[in-house]
C-alpha cells in the first residue's frame, strides 16, 4: 500500500484515541494513586488490547470474535471488576503521606494486565476496529509489510495521546503532601476508576 493510504487511517485512530474513554480515566487514576511507573505498565496493557484487535480486523476475525461474544463479556466485566478493586482500595488507602510512595510498589503483570482487560470490555475500540477500521482501509489489500505499519502507527500515536495524561497526573501527585489533600487523590482516583468501571459495564 502506498504510504498515503495509512493517512486517513492515521487520522481517524488519533480522533479516536483522544477522545477521553475507560482507559484513559482508568490510567488517570492510576498515576494519581500509584505514580508514573505502574500508570505506565497499565498503559501498555491498553497499547497491547489495541494491537489484539487490529489483528482480528486484519485476519478477518470479525465474524470469530462475534462468536466468542460471551468471551468478550466475561472479559468486559472482569475488566469493571477489577477496576471497582482498585476503586475500593484507593478509597480506603491510608492518608499518610508516606503511603504515596508505598502505593508506587504496583507489581509489572498485575498492572499490564489490567489495562489489556480494560481496552479488551471497552466498546470503543471495538467499534473503530470492527465497524469503522474498513471504512477507512481496504483490510483484503493488507499485506504483512502493511500489517507492521498499522502496528507501529498504533502504537506511537497511543503513545503520544495516553503519555501526557498519566505524566501530568503523576506529575500532579508530587505536590501533594498534606493528608488533607492525599485524602483527595485517594478519593479522586477512585471515583474516575469507578467511573471507568461503570462506563465499561453500561456502554453498549
Amino acid at each position: 500500500m502506498d504510504i498515503l493510504a495509512f493517512l486517513p487511517f492515521a487520522m481517524a485512530f488519533f480522533i479516536v484515541a483522544v477522545i477521553p474513554g475507560p482507559g484513559i480515566a482508568a490510567g488517570v487514576a492510576k498515576a494519581l494513586g500509584s505514580g508514573f511507573r505502574s500508570a505506565f505498565y497499565y498503559m501498555n496493557g491498553l497499547i497491547l488490547g489495541d494491537l489484539t484487535y487490529l489483528t482480528f480486523a486484519i485476519l478477518g476475525l470479525s465474524a470469530i470474535a462475534s462468536m466468542f461474544g460471551g468471551f468478550f463479556i466475561v472479559v468486559k466485566f472482569a475488566g469493571a471488576a477489577y477496576l471497582l478493586w482498585l476503586a475500593w482500595n484507593f478509597w480506603h488507602a491510608g492518608i499518610d503521606p508516606k503511603q504515596m510512595r508505598a502505593q508506587k510498589g504496583k507489581g509489572f503483570w498485575s498492572c499490564f494486565l489490567s489495562g489489556y482487560a480494560v481496552t479488551m470490555g471497552n466498546p470503543k475500540p471495538i467499534i473503530f476496529y470492527m465497524a469503522l477500521l474498513p471504512s477507512v482501509i481496504d483490510i483484503e489489500a493488507v499485506t504483512i509489510n502493511d500489517y507492521l505499519v498499522l502496528v507501529v502507527l498504533v502504537i506511537l500515536i497511543l503513545y503520544a495521546v495516553i503519555t501526557p495524561y498519566i505524566l501530568l497526573a503523576s506529575k500532579a501527585r508530587t505536590f501533594l503532601s498534606s493528608p488533607v489533600h492525599l485524602r483527595i487523590l485517594n478519593r479522586s482516583a477512585a471515583g474516575m476508576m469507578a467511573g471507568a468501571a461503570a462506563f465499561i459495564v453500561f456502554k453498549k
